[in-house]
């Protein structure tokens, strides 16, 4: 167990599959108090809820697309307005929304990706500031990928640039709330196997990607919950902050 995570507030977006899903568990199995975000996945997100209140946990589900103007906002208000505080936002939603290269590209891909994956992060922390300043501290962990750095994999350079994004974004904000006792840091996770690669990737890509990883496997989702553990306990670490911690069986040795 971790003793400080116990009655924390922690808003995670994109948390009804995947990585999210099985950090949100997490958190509630550390007694923490869990706001599950979904958008369309409805059914999971329930499942989630109840896995956590299963084993002791409180949680709840709020619905929201993030892609779309002020949502993420009003994702922030409805758990502040359950909870009464936040003290820990993931921001773990984004999207490929399709493998697309550059030349074959349009504005509405574009717009997509960039309302998903950076805007909606941006708004969301924005959000969560203004409360955690009023709480004198809180702590923002942020979702971006191991494509950030390498460019991503075959017809995905628009998606890792938005994870470029959102790893710049990480360390710039940890420099502007030192000062508020907000930590900011970031997961970046390898190749995992979660929704998100059933839908955007074929057996041969993963095969390949496989082949890059020194570790020789594919990641389950759940072996991201270690780091997004440790970077929300203040008493693990409390001294963190600016920091993308790489999750990806040895892919990237930065």
């Amino acid at each position: 167990m971790i003793p400080d995570l116990k009655n924390k507030v922690i808003l995670i977006t994109g948390s009804s599959t995947g990585i999210g899903a099985e950090a949100a568990k997490a958190f509630g199995l550390e007694g923490a108090k869990v706001a599950v975000h979904y958008n369309s996945s409805k059914p999971q997100a329930d499942e989630v809820v109840a896995a956590i209140k299963a084993k002791g946990g409180e949680a709840f589900a709020i619905a929201g697309d993030l892609s779309k103007a002020g949502v993420a906002e009003n994702v922030v208000k409805q758990c502040v307005d359950h909870y009464g505080r936040i003290d820990v936002l993931v921001n773990n939603a984004g999207s490929m929304v399709r493998r697309c290269n550059v030349a074959d590209s349009d504005d509405a891909l574009l717009d997509e990706l960039f309302h998903l994956n950076m805007r909606s992060v941006v708004a969301a922390s924005r959000a969560a500031i203004a409360h955690m300043r009023k709480q004198g501290g809180g702590n923002i962990i942020n979702t971006t990928s191991v494509a950030a750095r390498t460019g991503g994999g075959p017809s995905a350079v628009l998606y890792a640039s938005t994870k470029g994004f959102v790893s710049t974004f990480t360390h710039g904000l940890a420099k502007e709330l030192v000062k508020d006792n907000i930590r900011v840091n970031a997961v970046a996770p390898g190749v995992i196997l979660t929704p998100f690669h059933e839908r955007y990737s074929t057996q041969a890509q993963l095969d390949m990607l496989k082949a890059t990883i020194p570790m020789g496997r594919l990641a389950a989702a759940n072996e991201c919950n270690g780091a997004y553990l440790y970077l929300a306990s203040d008493a693990l670490s409390g001294y963190v902050t600016g920091q993308i911690m790489e999750v990806n069986g040895g892919q990237l040795m930065p």
